[in-house]
């Protein structure tokens, strides 16, 4: 039996898929799948280690957020991507430190003006050094900017072996947690990511901001 051409074309159409607003066509969604591709690269990993060293100095953005979808794309790299992470922050940190050091004049004050911290160091610098270490441990495993704790430290002359050891262990504790939780939880929680990418991008987004907040008022 031969439908009518304008039945055909109804029934036709009746089949066309049809696009979520939702969907993967979205700008967050498609930023998620070129991460994903990009994590893996094999020249994916220094860029990694490049955004680790300068976050600890002067960059914004934490590398959780290329560590965390390279290790889910490649599960068995977990601890080289831990270790990578850890030694470029913990040297980039180094580099916070000499920044404070010697150049806080000429550039540590105008990263502290950039994120509004330099009105209320002064007061702070004063008692940096008898909780530096503990300020340094916590700064690095936890969202907290931790270039501008770079910088405290080198401005306020915190003892190098100090700041040295709180980075390693709290540098090495943040991304081997966070690693290491991905390698053991594995594709269920790759699958929670992708199923609530814009309640883990709005979490991820409140922490960043949340630290810099937090820090400001602590200072």
């Amino acid at each position: 039996m031969v439908l009518p051409r304008r039945f055909s074309a109804v029934k036709n159409h009746s089949k066309q898929p049809t696009t979520s607003p939702t969907g993967r066509s979205t700008l967050l969604q498609r930023t998620y799948d070129w991460v994903m591709s990009f994590s893996a690269r094999p020249n994916a990993v220094w860029v990694l280690v490049a955004i680790s060293f300068i976050e600890s100095s002067i960059f914004p953005i934490p590398p959780d957020v290329l560590l965390i979808p390279m290790v889910l794309a490649a599960r068995s790299r977990w601890l080289g991507l831990a270790m990578a992470c850890t030694i470029a922050s913990v040297l980039g940190g180094l580099v916070g430190y000499a920044i404070g050091f010697f150049l806080y004049d000429s550039i540590g004050r105008h990263l502290f003006e950039f994120y509004g911290y330099a009105t209320k160091f002064a007061d702070f610098q004063q008692r940096y050094n008898e909780f530096g270490a503990w300020i340094v441990f916590i700064a690095g495993v936890s969202p907290f900017p931790y270039k501008v704790i770079t910088i405290a430290s080198g401005v306020t002359q915190l003892d190098i072996t100090t700041f040295s050891v709180a980075s390693v262990l709290a540098r090495g504790i943040r991304f081997f947690v966070v690693a290491g939780l991905l390698f053991w939880l594995g594709p269920p929680i790759k699958e929670f990511i992708e199923k609530r990418l814009g309640l883990v991008f709005s979490v991820f987004v409140i922490l960043l901001v949340g630290g810099f907040v937090a820090l400001k008022y602590l200072l």
